[in-house]
């Protein structure tokens, strides 16, 4: 996964985080010509919120109602000249607080008048704000009227109203629906990508001759869900190209089989030296043939067919069916087992060409004398000859077919189709050559040897 791309979830968020932040600009234009360029809206606001300011001083006990300036107004209501003024009485018309002199009365309602719940009256039209009203507050089961004017607004309080405004009724619960869509939005794509997440673990372990393999698109979303479609459908085809190779390979080796075998009978009826020469090239050419037949056969492989396979009693039957073939050719041959049993999972007929290939590799570069031995272990088989004279002839150095490493080939493919690794070593004492299977899902190991 490349992490210079960024996550859905991160393309989801800047993009509602984008339009919510537009929003919020648009909502402010809209709050903007609605309030502040509306005096009489402004006005009512001014009045609400000043005399709720006044309102929070007021306390009543047992001993009565008592009153003491918030601080946040304190400094416009204890000057006389400050441009703001403010009465607050109680039900039977008792003065609770005052800040004005007998001229301010006179633009308040009248002691004598029950005033309503909330009043407003405009002293002069327009900007600066110039106004007086009222609001009636219950505190401790008490009726109170509070009373506010202002002259010109010197302190510019009706910003302060524009932005509470908007901080309470756009700020705050833009904010809170921005948390809950981008929560609810990157929980639904979470959810939604699980299976997407889950197929592309898959993907990673897919086998195209595995005729098992594909991935799951069940629980994905439809969209998604036609792409892990098209993959599969890849992956199909893939496995149809790989069959059809192998059948045109065999195909033709089939061909080729057909017509050296002709010749080998032909030759079979000439009595001369050079005959019996020819003959054993032709033997090697229909090995060989036959090895790069495997070989392409290994290409369209299928795992599905894979079942548990006990390496020690595999070994133990290859061994017998070889012995008597090694001894013709002066060699002798001997299994040591090191484990009761060593199961892995594979194909038992492709494991034991691997081992018979080994076996014979070992036969044709030792020369007579050499002792063969298999040894099978828990996740390997062995193959280690120990011959007098020196250093064994590796198959690079042979006239024999096996010139070209075909059989070792066949060998590191079987392994790599069990996903294992091959691996030789040549010392003094003799070569060794060994297949090691991982437990489950190894990585597999590369050959550093030649053949």
């Amino acid at each position: 996964m490349s992490h210079s791309h960024p996550t859905l979830g991160a393309i989801l968020t800047r993009r509602i985080a984008f339009f919510a932040v537009l929003a919020m600009f648009l909502q402010l234009c809209v709050i903007f010509s609605d309030y502040y360029w509306n005096v009489g809206e402004l006005s009512r606001l001014f009045v609400e919120q000043e005399t709720e300011r006044l309102a929070s001083g007021i306390t009543v006990d047992e001993k009565g109602a008592r009153y003491q300036l918030p601080d946040n107004v304190k400094q416009r209501y204890q000057e006389r000249s400050s441009g703001y003024v403010a009465r607050i009485r109680n039900a039977t018309g008792a003065i609770v607080f005052e800040s004005c002199d007998d001229a301010c009365e006179n633009r308040f309602l009248p002691a004598d008048v029950n005033p309503p719940d909330f009043w407003q009256r405009s002293l002069k039209p327009g900007k600066p704000l110039a106004l007086v009203g009222g609001r009636a507050f219950v505190v401790g089961n008490q009726r109170f009227v509070i009373d506010v004017a202002t002259i010109d607004d010197p302190q510019n309080v009706v910003s302060s109203v524009f932005w509470k405004e908007v901080i309470e009724h756009m700020l705050v619960p833009m904010s809170i629906l921005l948390v809950l869509v981008l929560g609810a939005t990157l929980l639904s794509v979470r959810h939604a990508l699980n299976p997407v997440r889950a197929a592309a673990d898959a993907a990673d372990n897919i086998d195209p001759m595995d005729a098992r393999s594909h991935l799951n698109f069940d629980g994905m979303p439809r969209e998604v869900a036609h792409l892990a479609i098209a993959v599969n459908r890849a992956f199909e085809r893939v496995g149809e190209l790989m069959t059809s190779q192998k059948i045109l390979t065999s195909g033709i080796a089939h061909e080729i089989r057909t017509p050296l075998a002709a010749i080998k009978l032909e030759l079979g009826n000439i009595d001369h030296p050079r005959a019996r020469k020819a003959e054993a090239d032709l033997d090697d050419l229909v090995r060989f043939v036959a090895e790069l037949t495997t070989l392409a056969r290994l290409d369209g492989f299928d795992h599905g067919i894979f079942e548990t396979v006990d390496l020690v009693a595999l070994s133990s039957s290859v061994v017998e069916q070889l012995a008597p073939w090694v001894y013709d050719n002066s060699h002798t041959l001997e299994f040591c087992p090191q484990v009761e049993t060593a199961l892995v999972q594979g194909a038992p007929a492709l494991l034991k060409d691997a081992l018979r290939n080994l076996v014979e590799n070992a036969v044709r570069h030792t020369p007579a004398g050499t002792a063969i031995r298999v040894y099978a272990g828990r996740n390997m088989v062995r193959v280690q000859d120990r011959h007098p004279g020196g250093m064994r002839r590796e198959a690079g150095t042979s006239d024999r077919t096996d010139s070209l490493g075909i059989g070792l080939k066949i060998v590191r493919r079987i392994a790599e189709l069990h996903r294992g690794s091959f691996r030789q070593s040549t010392s003094k004492l003799g070569h060794v050559s060994e297949i090691s299977f991982a437990d489950q899902h190894p990585k597999l190991v590369p050959s550093t040897t030649s053949e």
